[in-house]
């Protein structure tokens, strides 16, 4: 028997067809109807969201817990187009429903992808126009 969801599979696929960069600039220029100024403003809002997200997934004392945590920390990558953490999620999420226990790596995987897209952001803001 596979213990890899059927989630996880596709993930490789998906990853292929993702942007390079930890957001999507693109996606995000679309939110934001190419208002660069309220991008910056969403990407500094984003950063301080995510990681408080990610605190409350290793916070969490319940399963309810983990799921919020989880659902709100995709939503939030959803709109902002940071791909990596919605499918690392998404993936998370799919294994919770069919009751397979989520795995520290998994964990470790959705902590990585945090980092590295508020490594980003942080590159971004400290390039921003005045």
């Amino acid at each position: 028997m596979r213990s890899t969801s059927s989630a996880a599979e596709k993930l490789d696929l998906v990853q292929l067809r993702r942007d390079a960069r930890p957001v999507d600039l693109v996606h995000l220029a679309k939110q934001c109807l190419g208002d660069e100024h309220l991008e910056y403003e969403i990407l500094r809002l984003f950063d301080t969201t995510i990681a408080a997200y990610h605190q409350r997934v290793g916070q969490a004392a319940s399963l309810d817990d983990l799921t919020l945590a989880l659902h709100s920390m995709r939503s939030a990558a959803t709109g902002v187009g940071a791909w990596t953490i919605v499918d690392h999620v998404t993936v998370a999420e799919a294994d919770m429903r069919d009751g397979r226990p989520l795995q520290p790596e998994q964990l470790a995987d959705i902590g990585m992808a945090v980092e590295e897209v508020r490594a980003f952001i942080a590159e971004m803001l400290s390039n921003e126009p005045a």
